[in-house]
């Protein structure tokens, strides 16, 4: 029982830092694009001396590269938005939707 209750404890410090140092490193990295920030952890996972910065960089590099994917199909739905809306006739409701597209793709560079 003992053992059970200190990997739970582990488990959740664990998730909670993770998540704590997710929201920092995305305060330090706003500007940049997630397909970038995907590539430059992976490559430092290469890079990596031990272990432990392998995991640290490839998740990371996961995580982004998990946001860009997201931005990417809400791009999709967006632009089979704008190309249905367009073949309707609806001008307005299709330039919206190719706004959003273009928000989505930039926001997944």
């Amino acid at each position: 029982m003992k053992t059970n209750n200190i990997k739970t404890t582990h488990l959740v410090a664990a998730i909670a830092l993770t998540l704590c140092s997710f929201g920092a490193f995305a305060e330090d990295h706003s500007e940049e694009s997630h397909n970038k920030l995907a590539l430059e952890h992976a490559q430092e996972a290469v890079k990596a001396a031990d272990v432990k910065a392998i995991v640290e960089h490839a998740e990371i590099a996961k995580t982004h590269a998990k946001v860009a994917d997201e931005h990417l199909d809400a791009g999709i739905k967006s632009l089979d938005e704008a190309i249905e809306h367009g073949k309707l006739g609806h001008d307005k409701p299709a330039k919206k939707a190719a706004e959003e597209a273009v928000n989505h793709l930039k926001a997944a560079q």
